[in-house]
């Protein structure tokens, strides 16, 4: 099939400067692409997702995305679905609104976007409901991570929790143990196997800068991806994480988070978070920079 006049972006996601945070491909016009010619696409621009919007629909019905990984298609994934809201803002409405909707095979998720002197700052996704699934023995998790034992945060469980893609969420005690982690993808793909999550965060409360409270690492080797650089969605499922365990001794966050930074990919996400009665809300923001704009053809 032949590729005709389909405009194509390049943009850092949850980059606070060009070049930083999580490079993402959108092609726009994408509703006569087959299946198997998006995942040759994505395969071929080889960033951590490609996201494909079908057509220009008006911004309060929402826009028909897909999101691809250079393995395979995705229902939701964080940041491919801010970073797409923002071309379709910045390219396609091009004028200020507060809200727009994807329409993702997960199902819509809402994009919130803040504004100052008109132009585009902090864009913010809602995340479905968080749940939570199957706790993961502490030595099992140690022996893929490659570390011992003692450093991983006892106080707290390793656990599967999806906002819609699902990780496996592992508590770190220091910025020394997360730098030292090194993959035993034999041990890896023999534990997600069996697991509905098929990717690893660990987080620690120490980091690199600062004015930041965690620093978050992420691997998804099942998804191509042997370290993502910036994960809107992995994130969104920490936040619901430490929502419920009180690790900040709260049942409320507003929090910044690093990642990447071991891979000279400096990304930064805020993370806000809180029960209401039985449930917990989740919104995950960041900044997007515009790198590129070319044709398919």
């Amino acid at each position: 099939m032949e590729l005709v006049d389909k405009t194509f972006y390049i943009v850092d996601v949850f980059a606070e400067e060009k070049y930083a945070g999580n490079p993402l491909a959108v092609v726009r016009d994408a509703d006569d692409l087959s299946i198997d010619i998006m995942q040759r696409i994505a395969r071929e621009m080889n960033y951590s997702e490609t996201t494909f919007i079908f057509s220009n629909y008006r911004y309060d019905e929402g826009y028909m995305v897909r999101i691809f990984t250079p393995e395979r298609e995705v229902p939701f994934a964080g940041h491919p679905s801010i970073g797409t809201a923002y071309i379709i803002q910045h390219e396609i409405i091009r004028k200020p609104i507060e809200t727009l909707y994807l329409n993702l095979k997960i199902g819509r998720i809402p994009i919130y976007i803040n504004y100052i002197e008109g132009k585009i700052d902090i864009l913010w996704m809602e995340q479905k409901q968080p749940t939570f699934g199957r706790k993961i023995d502490r030595r099992i998790i140690s022996k893929v991570l490659g570390l011992d034992k003692e450093e991983l945060d006892g106080r707290y469980p390793i656990q599967e929790v999806s906002t819609g893609l699902p990780f496996i969420i592992v508590p770190i005690k220091n910025l020394e143990a997360v730098r030292s982690i090194e993959i035993d993808k034999r041990l890896y793909f023999r534990l997600i196997k069996d697991l509905e999550a098929k990717a690893i965060l660990v987080f620690s409360p120490e980091t690199y800068d600062k004015a930041n409270h965690l620093n978050v690492r992420v691997f998804a080797d099942y998804y191509g991806v042997p370290e993502d650089p910036a994960t809107g969605s992995a994130n969104g499922c920490l936040a619901g994480y430490l929502v419920k365990y009180r690790y900040f001794d709260d049942e409320k966050i507003d929090i910044r988070v690093e990642q990447g930074y071991e891979i000279g990919r400096k990304s930064l996400l805020y993370l806000k978070a809180s029960r209401e009665k039985n449930s917990i809300k989740v919104y995950v923001g960041g900044r997007v920079q515009m790198i590129a704009k070319g044709l398919l053809i």
